[in-house]
């Protein structure tokens, strides 16, 4: 059995009962989704990509959100496939939301909807349940248009959280197959520097969550003024001696 069709089934066999349920539950504790949908700020007539769509609960939400724009969905997992088909169906959305599924770490867009790139991907809850995560983050960023916006909301470190209530949190993250990337942050700052964007990171209800973005845009404006660049560099490189120091 190859990666792909190891990680689609064991989806599907987590999601073929949950996704009944799934949004009602989700809501008390997939905290940020809302906050990642408004940083958006999708320009009229943009595409956007949500990688991991689950339900299709996102989708709909910013479609409503950016109604002058086009969405795009992919998941593993064809059993939230069948929630997300159906709730986009009832939403009345189906001229604006497409499905279709993929792999985040391989994800062909073209063959799924004929088009290469899209002016936001987002990822909300995803980047922690695929084990291949690094991987899923470098197909994301491949997928934006020049100066387009790479969006992440997920479980945190929990930092500022309580012990006990961190060590509970984790162990059931780990029965759930989720579970918070350690090296995150420095696989975003190198994913940002490759790709010539402006990373954000924002922690969110102490640390329970993040929000990370990446944004295309600023360093579009820059592109003609290689000082601006090498002193951004700069400040890239000494934050990260700052943070081996200790």
């Amino acid at each position: 059995m190859t990666r792909e069709k190891s990680s689609a089934s064991l989806m599907d066999k987590i999601y073929k009962n949950q996704r009944h349920y799934y949004d009602l539950t989700r809501k008390h504790y997939l905290l940020g989704r809302d906050h990642l949908i408004k940083q958006l700020s999708a320009p009229r007539g943009s595409t956007l990509l949500e990688i991991g769509c689950g339900t299709g609960r996102n989708l709909i939400e910013a479609a409503k959100a950016y109604p002058t724009c086009q969405f795009f969905g992919v998941d593993i997992s064809s059993q939230m496939l069948k929630s997300a088909e159906a709730n986009v169906h009832k939403a009345n959305l189906s001229h604006r939301i497409h499905l279709a599924q993929g792999d985040a770490t391989k994800f062909d867009p073209f063959e799924k909807f004929g088009i290469d790139t899209f002016d936001r991907v987002f990822l909300s809850y995803c980047v922690s349940m695929v084990p291949h995560w690094e991987e899923a983050l470098d197909n994301s960023a491949r997928l934006l248009t020049e100066g387009g916006q790479l969006s992440i909301v997920d479980f945190g470190q929990q930092e500022r959280l309580p012990r006990l209530f961190k060590l509970m949190l984790r162990k059931w993250l780990g029965q759930s197959h989720s579970l918070p990337c350690e090296n995150f942050r420095e696989v975003m700052e190198h994913l940002a520097e490759e790709n010539r964007a402006k990373l954000r990171v924002q922690p969110l209800y102490r640390g329970y969550a993040y929000y990370a973005e990446l944004d295309g845009s600023f360093y579009t404006r820059f592109m003609e003024k290689p000082e601006q660049m090498d002193l951004l560099h700069a400040g890239n490189e000494s934050r990260r001696e700052v943070r081996k120091a200790g």
